[in-house]
């Protein structure tokens, strides 16, 4: 396989990506961390992976990606809109984060061949993020569990947020769930990561991950549904078990759900339409109205905007919205046009959560995991190269001319004495 022959290395850059990626804001701590230490942390994380990718392909040879190539449209929009500095010289520092981001996954885009490989990188260090959470949960639960966020569990080992774990834990459950569907993983492997991942986005109650789970992993199991009897019996007993679920718990999921809000500021989206209602109404230039205001924090008058597509219209303007639609369409264009396959499966299923968790969730204008998701969607997609064009693939035997000719038998050599009696 293809990807036996990626450097094992090329899992320590993924991970230093999914470091990068964790942020630096969040829940307090049980040991306070200074913020300037974590941007340190991630950020060093960051130039890391850059240099170990670049020490792994001293070449610089590259796959053709229609996805990394739009980041890249992205990233030069983002230099555009930030280089009047209307969101100060931080957003110039954001550009030179994303650059990065975009530059390694360049780098990285060489291994790309459509298998798993990349999968099991990104299951294996989002559940090791995820067991950092846990154990804060066990050395603290207060801290874990704080009032200031309703009791929903934060990370109190490093500052992660409700939606972000939730978001993580959600992930992995997917794709693992999808591997075990595909047989690429035994049943007890499955249970480890699934399993405690369950109960931690339970603890999170994050709407947006637990639909994005749910839509993802129908739609990715129902591309198998005609080629896999796994899948078709995976489908069959979830919709069972949700119609169980549905009838005897519906008051436990409806609390579970609401949050203890009340209906008004459900409807809101916890006052996230009011902050999208007063961006919308802000006036704006031609030249903003293209191009934004530069990278920023994704708030908007101090709040945050929470939202991918009204950040991205904030920040990089309608040029940046419709690179980034493009990057939607693309990837989904690409997986329906793909045969059914396991590898298919867990892209729609990357996809469709991200589309899904864009309308409630900032990210896909920056470097952030769901543009990590993506770009693991990316790699199931990108076709496998042909053994000639592959750097690192030996060179293959040559055909004969005749596979199917029967061998040439050697002559006998026969001795003279019977060449004398013969010719007598």
């Amino acid at each position: 396989m293809a990807g036996d022959r990626t450097p094992k290395i090329v899992g320590t850059v993924w991970g230093l990506l999914v470091l990068n990626t964790l942020g630096s804001a969040g829940a307090k701590t049980i040991v306070p961390l200074p913020r300037s230490l974590i941007q340190m942390v991630t950020m060093g994380a960051l130039v890391a992976a850059f240099t170990l990718a670049l020490t792994v392909n001293l070449k610089l040879r590259i796959r053709a990606s229609a996805y990394v190539s739009l980041l890249t449209l992205l990233l030069v929009t983002s230099v555009i809109s930030s280089a009047n500095l209307e969101s100060g010289f931080g957003a110039l520092f954001r550009c030179a984060r994303l650059a990065l981001f975009v530059g390694t996954l360049w780098l990285l885009s060489r291994w790309w061949d459509g298998s798993t490989t990349f999968v099991r990188h990104h299951i294996r260090m989002y559940f090791a993020v995820l067991g950092l959470v846990a154990a804060g949960l066990i050395i603290s639960p207060g801290a874990a569990l704080p009032d200031l966020y309703g009791g929903r569990l934060v990370g109190a080992l490093w500052p992660l947020t409700p939606p972000q774990i939730g978001q993580y834990a959600a992930v992995i459950i997917g794709l693992t769930v999808l591997l075990l569907l595909g047989r690429r993983t035994d049943r007890t492997g499955a249970a480890v990561v699934i399993v405690p991942s369950l109960v931690l986005l339970a603890l999170t109650h994050t709407r947006t991950a637990t639909l994005g789970l749910v839509i993802g992993l129908t739609l990715a199991i129902g591309s198998l549904i005609l080629t896999s009897a796994a899948a078709r019996r995976f489908f069959t007993w979830a919709v069972v078990c949700a119609t169980v679920a549905a009838v005897g718990f519906a008051s436990v999921l409806q609390a579970w759900f609401l949050r203890g809000q009340s209906k008004e500021n459900f409807s809101s989206l916890t006052g996230r339409a009011k902050v999208w209602d007063a961006l919308l109404a802000e006036p704006r230039s031609t030249g903003e109205t293209l191009f934004g205001m530069g990278l920023g924090d994704k708030s908007f008058g101090g709040l945050p905007i929470d939202n991918s597509w009204l950040a991205v219209y904030q920040e990089q303007g309608l040029i940046g919205v419709c690179l980034v639609a493009a990057v939607i369409i693309v990837l989904g264009g690409i997986a329906l046009l793909r045969p059914p396959s396991l590898e298919r499966a867990c892209a729609i299923f990357l996809i469709s959560y991200c589309a899904l968790a864009s309308y409630t969730e900032a990210g896909l204008g920056d470097a952030s995991p769901y543009l990590l998701h993506l770009a693991l969607a990316a790699s199931l997609l990108a076709a496998p190269a042909a053994n000639a064009a592959r750097p690192d693939a030996a060179a293959a035997p040559p055909a004969t001319d005749a596979p199917d000719a029967t061998p040439e038998v050697p002559r006998r050599r026969v001795p003279q004495w019977a060449r004398r009696t013969e010719l007598s």
